[in-house]
């Protein structure tokens, strides 16, 4: 079974795939951005992070900070989204 995540740490986790998302290198040769592992990995990574803190607000011992927060990082995720990719 797996170990559950504290709402804490998956907020941590969910900067950290957003960090890696834009920290991930553009391919120099070929397509640059357009490259679609580029967009792959970029999209797995954002998508792993919403998924890391999209049932947070739905628990009932989340606090309104919590919650917060998570609409936070859900925005920073779309925004990363578009200044990744576009």
């Amino acid at each position: 079974m797996a170990r559950l995540i504290p709402a804490a740490e998956r907020i941590v986790r969910a900067r950290k795939l957003i960090q890696q998302a834009r920290a991930l290198p553009v391919p120099e040769s070929g397509l640059g951005k357009s490259d679609l592992s580029y967009v792959a990995g970029v999209k797995d990574l954002l998508r792993q992070a919403r998924d890391m803190v999209k049932f947070i607000t739905m628990t009932p011992s989340a606090s309104a900070e919590m919650k917060q927060e998570v609409r936070n990082i859900l925005a920073e995720i779309d925004q990363a989204d578009g200044e990744i990719l576009r």
